[in-house]
C-alpha cells in the first residue's frame, strides 16, 4: 500500500485500542479491510490474560445470580494486603477511569493543575465536575518535571494531577520529588493525585503507597486491566487515607463493579508466576526496542512503562506521514493529536513481543530520519 495523503488526518480516535475506529481510519488511507493490523496503539501486556482466567470465569458465573457485596470486602482486602494498607484505604472502581472521575468529584468547583502532556481523562473529569484547569508543561524531548515550577503551581491549586509513569511519555518523576510535592501540598491544603496505572511495568518497585502513611493529601489511582490484559473487564482502585476514601465512596454509584470483576481481584494479585513472566518479557524487550529506535535517529525519552514515545528529529510535521508509513507496514501506532503539549508531533507505540518489535524497527529503518 502506497500512502501519499499528506493532508491532516481526520477523525483521529480519542483513545488507543479502538479497533473499529482505527480500522475505519486505516481503510480511508488504503489499507484493505481483510488484512489484519497489528495494534500498537493500546498499552496492554502482549502476553495476554493469565491462562487460568477462562476457567475461573466459568466457575464464577453463579455469582451473577446475586448482588455483589457493595463494599467488596474480599477484593479490597486483597489489594490492601498487597499494598501494605488497610481495607479502609482502598476503594474498588470500575476501571481506572472511575477512579479518575471520583478523584475529580472530591474537588468539584475548585481549581486544578494538570502536569502535561498526559492522559486526557484528567481534564475531562475536571470539566465534568466544574474544576478549573491550569496546565503545567513538561518540556520535551526529555519531559522532566521542573520541581520549582510545580511547587509554585501547586500553591495556587486545590488539586494537582500527575501520571507516573506518565502516559504518553513513559517518563517517571523521582520518588523524592513526589514526596516534596506531597509535603508542599499539605502546607497549602492541596491534594496530589498520582495515576499509577502503569506502575506494574516500571523497572523497580516505584509504588508510592508507603507515602500514604505520612501524606493524607495523596491519592493514588490504579488499574488492574493493563497489566493483566483485561481492558474489557473494567477494574481499578483508588488508594488514599481512610477519610479521603470514605468521601470518594460517598460519590460512587452503587455496585459500580460487577461480581465477575470483583471476584478476580484476589487471584489476579496472587498470580506471581504471571508477574515473573511479564518481568522477563519487559527486561528483554524494552531495552531492545528503545535502543533500536534511538540508533535509528529518532528522539525518544527514557521510558519506565510498556510503551515509548518517538519523534522524527526533522520536525513535528513528520509525525502524520510516519503514522501512515507504519500503517502501510500493517502497524498501528497511537497519534498524539489530543495530547496537550504534543499536538500531534510525536507517535506512541506499545511494546510487544520480539517479532512485532523487530517489524516495527524494520519499518522505522525503511522510513529513515537521517
Amino acid at each position: 500500500m502506497a500512502v501519499t495523503d499528506d493532508d491532516a488526518l481526520q477523525g483521529w480516535p480519542s483513545h488507543g485500542g479502538q479497533p473499529s475506529a482505527f480500522a475505519a481510519l486505516a481503510q480511508r488511507h488504503g489499507w484493505p479491510g481483510e488484512r489484519p493490523l497489528t495494534d500498537l496503539s493500546a498499552n496492554l501486556n502482549p502476553l495476554g490474560p493469565p491462562a487460568w482466567l477462562e476457567s475461573r470465569l466459568r466457575d464464577t458465573l453463579p455469582a451473577l445470580a446475586r448482588y455483589p457485596d457493595p463494599d467488596y470486602p474480599t477484593a479490597r482486602r486483597a489489594i490492601a494486603d498487597a499494598e501494605g494498607l488497610v481495607p479502609e484505604q482502598v476503594l474498588l472502581t470500575n476501571g481506572g477511569a472511575e477512579a479518575i472521575f471520583l478523584a475529580a468529584a472530591l474537588h468539584a468547583g475548585k481549581r486544578a493543575v494538570i502536569v502535561e502532556p498526559t492522559f486526557g481523562e484528567y481534564a475531562r473529569a475536571c470539566r465534568h465536575y466544574g474544576v478549573g484547569i491550569e496546565r503545567l508543561g513538561l518540556p520535551g524531548p526529555d519531559f522532566c518535571l521542573d520541581l520549582q515550577a510545580a511547587g509554585a503551581a501547586m500553591a495556587e491549586a486545590d488539586v494537582m494531577w500527575l501520571c507516573r509513569p506518565n502516559n504518553p511519555t513513559g517518563t517517571i518523576v523521582p520518588r523524592a520529588e513526589i514526596e516534596a510535592l506531597a509535603a508542599l501540598g499539605q502546607r497549602h491544603a492541596t491534594t496530589l493525585v498520582v495515576d499509577e496505572a502503569f506502575v506494574d511495568f516500571s523497572d523497580d518497585d516505584q509504588r508510592l503507597t508507603p507515602l500514604l502513611a505520612d501524606y493524607p493529601n495523596l491519592l493514588l489511582l490504579r488499574s488492574l486491566t493493563k497489566f493483566f490484559t483485561l481492558p474489557g473487564l473494567r477494574l481499578g482502585a483508588l488508594l488514599g487515607s481512610a477519610e479521603q476514601i470514605s468521601r470518594a465512596a460517598a460519590c460512587q454509584l452503587p455496585w459500580s463493579v460487577n461480581a465477575l470483576a470483583a471476584e478476580l481481584v484476589a487471584p489476579l494479585l496472587a498470580d506471581h508466576e504471571y508477574l515473573r513472566h511479564t518481568r522477563a518479557w519487559l527486561d528483554a524487550e524494552r531495552g531492545y526496542l528503545q535502543g533500536g529506535v534511538a540508533r535509528l535517529g529518532f528522539e525518544t525519552p527514557p521510558t519506565q512503562a510498556n510503551f515509548l514515545l518517538l519523534r522524527d528529529p526533522r520536525g513535528p510535521g513528520s509525525a502524520d506521514p510516519l503514522f501512515l508509513h507504519l500503517l502501510s507496514h500493517g502497524l498501528l501506532a497511537r497519534h498524539t493529536h489530543n495530547f496537550h503539549g504534543l499536538d500531534g508531533g510525536w507517535l506512541r507505540v506499545a511494546l510487544s513481543e520480539r517479532d512485532t518489535n523487530r517489524r516495527l524497527l524494520e519499518a522505522l529503518a525503511a522510513w529513515g530520519c537521517s
